[in-house]
């Protein structure tokens, strides 16, 4: 497999409410995230847009679909039809989730849990080879936010997160508010989760709001980030040192203007702790 691609700065998901303005602008935007699903088509205007930006911008390619820890054999149809958009786009990256998303065929367009078991490592190891085997790449397994736990779970997520990527020689995306969401619901420590992340295994950091139901919190995506989370992404940049970051943004979409503000605080942050690292 290739080396770890290159720091790309601090980049924003595209959204189609955007296009005319990243188009039409300049935004301080370094890169773009897109959702492999949304382009997996033949033709249109999604495809001609986004055709532009990569001529623009570095462009990733995040998926929400690929099912990783799935039982059902691989889709290959649905590999197939991802290594078809990463020859056009030529993405610096591939990533998707570290979870399985449907049954029976049936896509139920949620990101489900897994249980940390040897079984479920070894089924999901390798799968991730092999997906890293049909696209020629290393691909990035993202951690999940979750709601439930099993009882046969034997290992920490984060043990559970560094043994795939060490046996499947992948590298990851790490969400720092899906680790300040579950630390949240199953009460374990969000700091002891970033010590045991191997450091040279981090490609991209994802951050995001979410919604506090007071016993709970869902991953929401529609707001902005809160502090206790940019407190916990500068704690995840002062131990891993400068990560891809980028901010995503689901629903209750703002102005590219306001996202643009937003992001100029994740470079703040992550540069204070990188001094506050280094005096």
């Amino acid at each position: 497999m290739s080396n770890k691609p290159p720091f790309l700065g601090f980049g924003l998901g595209l959204r189609p409410q955007h296009y005319s303005e990243i188009l039409e602008g300049s935004p301080q935007v370094d890169w773009f995230e897109v959702i492999s699903e949304n382009y997996m088509i033949e033709g249109g205007q999604p495809l001609r847009m986004l055709d532009k930006i990569c001529e623009r911008y570095p462009v990733v390619m995040h998926g929400v679909s690929l099912s990783i820890a799935s039982t059902a054999p691989l889709d290959r149809e649905y590999l197939a039809r991802l290594k078809k958009l990463a020859e056009r786009v030529n993405p610096v990256w591939i990533s998707d989730h570290l979870c399985w998303t449907g049954v029976s065929g049936k896509n139920t367009h949620d990101l489900l849990p897994i249980p940390y078991t040897e079984e479920a490592l070894t089924h999901v190891a390798s799968r991730v080879a092999q997906v890293q085997d049909f696209l020629g790449r290393r691909i990035l397994m993202e951690n999940v936010s979750s709601y439930v736990s099993f009882k046969d779970s034997a290992l920490t997520e984060w043990e559970f997160i560094a043994e795939i990527a060490r046996r499947a020689d992948c590298l990851l995306l790490l969400d720092v508010n899906n680790i300040f969401v579950s630390a949240y619901n199953h009460g374990f420590d969000a700091e002891a989760y970033l010590a045991g992340i191997p450091a040279e295994r981090v490609q991209q950091i994802h951050l995001a709001g979410h919604s506090n139901c007071g016993d709970y919190i869902i991953d929401t995506h529609d707001a902005d980030v809160i502090d206790p989370v940019w407190d916990l992404y500068a704690k995840a940049i002062a131990r891993l040192g400068p990560v891809s970051t980028m901010i995503e943004r689901d629903d209750n979409i703002p102005p590219l203007v306001d996202l643009v503000a937003e992001l100029d605080q994740a470079r703040r942050v992550a540069e204070a702790a990188l001094r506050r690292e280094a005096a």
